[in-house]
């Protein structure tokens, strides 16, 4: 493999980061498997033996609810001939039972009903054959996490600064649930490019061109114009260590009212006449149902947009599916929980679109050109970056501190040397 401290440079990638394949099978190693990776939130999986089958850095797993705060996740495959053992996306169960041979497993892992177990001899070591687990499960208010690293920090401090604004993008409405649906994006571009944009606040006036144009002929300005001119605002990029970073776009976003910056949506009109009839702080009440103002990306996979949730799920070197999930209140009513979903139907439907066709033009162009070998990072590289506390560095919000920070946390992740006697077999 190429030596990956030359591939980072000031300022630059090589592009051989998004387009090597040796590369992208020891990312898969080295942060998807030995680092903290997001799994999914606990109300996709309220009841005890609830289980969901997802798919992390190309491995198929089962996360399983096994207690209030106890979560279970196995690597769906049978450890005899290799067979994923649950083929069901979700449901309830406290068995698995691989199709192929009809092995059976408790949902702990553990192997009890092996058919014709007789022909394996006296000397078969049932517990032997049990399904391995990775080694590390912690969820942070609600979002659970997993690591195949034995010896991996603890998830708080892998968390680090980036805790203070989950907390603030959870308490912006309340606790929350997933919707049981998603959106599904299959993108033919390397992951990195998708974890590059979500801390980008350059692209926006000009990739979401006609989303914003549209609303102001039709509705004389709204949510995102801001934009045109980022660095004239208050809007900060923050890059919280670790590979973790946020774009706060509160300070425009809620200058006057987030509500009306909205598009319109279906039964709008009729929510805001109830809630300013009924509610004693019917402002705070209506900035429920729009967005939390901020980008907030914790690498390697997890991504707050707005109200919602998108994961990023790498399928090889040029292929990525990146799901989008809305989510509701947990102790809201029915009415603000619909304006809330229909107000997350807008930049996904109208926006990411915009996204996706320029990832694919990225990966197109640097798996096309090897002529042209770096990819530029420098976009207000000079300017003073300020340290506030605990050493957060803050930007203008169309800085590519972003990129910069998470690759530097990228190059430490693969140039260290996993220790494979902390790893799950």
């Amino acid at each position: 493999m190429k030596n990956i401290n030359k591939l980072i440079q000031p300022g630059r990638v090589h592009r051989s980061v998004y387009t090597d394949s040796e590369i992208y099978d020891a990312e898969m190693e080295n942060i998807f498997r030995a680092n903290w990776v997001f799994l999914l939130h606990e109300s996709q999986i309220p009841n005890v033996n609830d289980f969901q089958t997802i798919r992390v850095g190309g491995r198929p797993l089962i996360v399983v609810r096994k207690g209030d705060d106890d979560f279970q996740v196995l690597l769906n495959r049978c450890p005899h001939r290799g067979a994923k053992v649950c083929r069901n996306s979700s449901g309830n169960s406290k068995t698995f039972t691989c199709p192929y041979h009809g092995w059976k497993f408790k949902n702990s892992g553990k192997a009890f009903v092996i058919p014709g177990q007789d022909a394996y001899g006296d000397c078969f070591d049932k517990d032997s054959f049990s399904m391995t687990a990775l080694p590390r499960v912690e969820s942070y208010r609600g979002f659970i996490f997993g690591s195949g690293n034995e010896s991996a920090v603890s998830l708080e401090e892998h968390l680090g600064n980036a805790r203070k604004y989950l907390d603030e993008w959870l308490n912006q409405g309340g606790d929350i649930r997933v919707s049981n649906s998603v959106q599904r994006y299959e993108i033919h571009c390397n992951w990195k490019l998708i974890f590059d944009n979500a801390g980008d606040g350059y692209h926006v006036p000009f990739s979401h061109q006609s989303l914003i144009q549209m609303t102001t002929l039709r509705h004389g300005g709204g949510d995102m114009q801001y934009f045109g001119s980022a660095d004239e605002t208050e809007m900060k990029v923050y890059s919280l260590g670790n590979g973790h970073s946020v774009i706060d776009q509160r300070p425009e976003m809620y200058k006057t009212s987030a509500w009306n910056q909205q598009r319109p949506q279906p039964g709008r009109e009729s929510f805001e006449s109830n809630v300013r009839s009924h509610h004693s702080e019917p402002e705070k009440t209506l900035d429920m149902a729009v967005g939390a103002g901020m980008n907030l990306n914790i690498f390697p996979n997890l991504l707050l947009i707005g109200n919602q949730i998108q994961v990023i799920d790498p399928l090889s070197v040029n292929k990525t599916v990146l799901h989008w999930y809305a989510t509701l209140l947990d102790d809201e009513d029915e009415e603000l929980n619909a304006i809330r979903m229909r107000t997350q139907e807008d930049f996904p439907i109208m926006g990411e679109v915009d996204d996706a066709a320029n990832f694919e033009s990225c990966q197109e162009g640097l798996e096309s050109m090897p002529e042209i070998e770096w990819v530029d990072i420098s976009r207000h590289m000079n300017d003073a970056e300020g340290a506030g506390y605990d050493n957060i560095l803050t930007n203008k919000p169309t800085s590519e501190i972003h990129s910069r920070s998470y690759f530097d946390t990228w190059k430490r992740l693969m140039t260290e040397e996993p220790d494979s006697e902390n790893l799950e077999v």
